[in-house]
């Protein structure tokens, strides 16, 4: 099983439901050709380093994926390329490393997420000693 992730920005002028209905349509094409779906992550509206299309900012999407063969990936890149909503998009293939890392950060063993966790019980710890 091969694991892949396709990253896009959409064009942040469109109307939130048309800007949702944009990324399902791409997650929809990934799961009729039979890929499992392992996550799909809407990062949200963030600016961009260089203006794209006279726009300064974009809607980020990343989903993962795998399936047994890449076929898929000749038509997604052919539609969002062709896609006038779709600023700009990359898709690569996962090793098991990658694989691994994006399942622990979506778990919180990595990344902000471990932070926060991690000063949260610094404080729990603090207040406990404090109140002995």
């Amino acid at each position: 099983m091969r694991n892949y992730e396709v990253t896009f920005i959409v064009d942040p002028t469109l109307p939130g439901d048309e800007v949702a209905a944009t990324a399902q349509k791409y997650v929809n094409m990934i799961f009729e050709a039979k890929y499992t779906i392992n996550s799909i992550d809407e990062l949200g509206l963030k600016q961009l380093a260089y203006a794209i299309n006279k726009r300064h900012a974009g809607y980020y999407y990343t989903v993962e994926f795998a399936g047994e063969d890449g076929k898929v990936i000749d038509g997604l890149e052919l539609m969002l390329r062709r896609d006038e909503k779709i600023l700009r998009f990359l898709t690569i293939a996962l090793d098991r490393h990658a694989v691994q890392y994006n399942a622990d950060k979506r778990e919180g063993k990595v990344g902000k997420r471990k932070r926060e966790a991690d000063a949260k019980a610094k404080e729990a710890k603090e207040a406990l000693a404090a109140s002995e």
